[in-house]
């Protein structure tokens, strides 16, 4: 039994035939290192695309994590792996290739259950997209890819396959968690916190649809209709126009959330938002006053996630860092008030200057 999808078992699976039966750590930390890379070629792609980010942070993002550097090569676990695949499927989406990009979505998805952080934002980019009608061959390309790959284990033994690679329920330990040390254990395993936790991450998902992804002045339903329907139909999703950064913005803060909600941080789940910190930091509106609180958030967030063991400080301190990206996220993204003209007929008339 194991704890993973099966798209793990066969990625692991030649990485341990690929290094002699695990013997060559030397060659498997270089096929990490490499994996490293490609991974930054992925997530540089996708900030040249949003255009929002100054360069001096990519400093930040290559060589300022030492725990980054550390769960890619010294660690080599499968957050990474599940990462470089999801931000591959963002890059096709960003091309408009939804089909593709749900594939490599879905094998992100069985390689580690935290990519599905980021299936509410993908499913409203489909209904926005293509409506109810058109986005279901695109989830079925989800759910067929999952079956296909998970066929071995569910001919054998399906509930245990799913209930093991899809535990929802699983309880962590109190030792390893990085944000929520300053809780008691007994409340920290409480099952009442978790729910707590689940309708806080529900509420936030439901608040940033309605009033912060979804910019139609049509009720959110009609993302129902077939897009030709709808009265307000808004440009196609395209990467020529100001839409391709509303794909970045949906998806990252989908995934936002559900960190922000989790029950448990591990020091390995760090990658899971990592390398979209600098774009939820720097999609908002900037003055050049305001970049150095960025940075220090950056750098703050840093130091909580290397704090081994964790501590009341760090934990809360990480609390902190997120509400205030949070509240950046909510405030700076509202929609901006249209600009109101006067009726013709309460308009001062004009005054000559001879009259004055």
């Amino acid at each position: 039994p194991h704890r993973y999808p099966a798209g793990f078992v066969y990625i692991f699976l030649g990485l341990y035939y690929l290094t002699g039966r695990g013997a060559d750590l030397r060659l498997a930390q270089h096929l990490f290192a490499g994996l490293y890379l490609l991974n930054l070629l992925l997530v540089f792609r996708i900030y040249c695309r949003a255009n929002k980010v100054p360069p001096y942070v990519f400093f930040f993002m290559c060589c300022a994590s030492y725990r980054i550097h550390s769960i890619f090569v010294l660690r080599l676990f499968n957050d990474p792996v599940a990462m470089a695949i999801l931000f591959l499927a963002i890059n096709l989406f960003l091309e408009e290739r939804w089909s593709w990009g749900c594939f490599f979505f879905s094998l992100a998805v069985s390689v580690k259950m935290n990519i599905l952080l980021f299936a509410p934002g993908l499913l409203f980019l489909l209904l926005q997209r293509f409506g109810l009608l058109g986005s279901i061959p695109k989830l079925c390309i989800c759910a067929l890819l999952q079956v296909v790959l998970g066929l071995p284990f569910l001919l054998v033994n399906p509930v245990g396959y799913l209930t093991r690679s899809f535990d929802l329920g699983r309880q962590f330990q109190f030792k390893w968690t990085v944000n929520w040390r300053f809780l008691p254990e007994e409340v920290f395993q409480n099952r009442a916190f978790h729910a707590m936790l689940l309708l806080a991450h529900l509420t936030g998902l439901g608040l940033f649809a309605v009033h912060r992804w979804h910019r139609s002045k049509e009720s959110i339903l009609a993302l129902l209709k077939d897009p030709a329907e709808r009265k307000h139909t808004s440009p196609p999703l395209s990467v020529n126009n100001i839409l391709c950064q509303e794909i970045i913005f949906v998806l990252f803060s989908s995934n936002f959330l559900g960190v922000c909600c989790s029950r448990s941080l591990h020091y390995q789940f760090y990658v899971w938002y990592f390398h979209t910190l600098p774009y939820l930091l720097w999609c908002t509106p900037t003055s050049k006053l305001a970049h150095m609180p960025k940075v220090l958030l950056l750098g703050v967030i840093e130091l909580c996630w290397n704090t081994y063991p964790s501590t009341v400080c760090s934990s809360l301190s990480l609390h902190i860092c997120h509400g205030l990206v949070l509240l950046q996220l909510w405030y700076g993204t509202a929609p901006s008030p249209a600009p109101h003209t006067p009726s013709p007929s309460r308009r001062p008339t004009a005054v000559s200057k001879k009259a004055q």
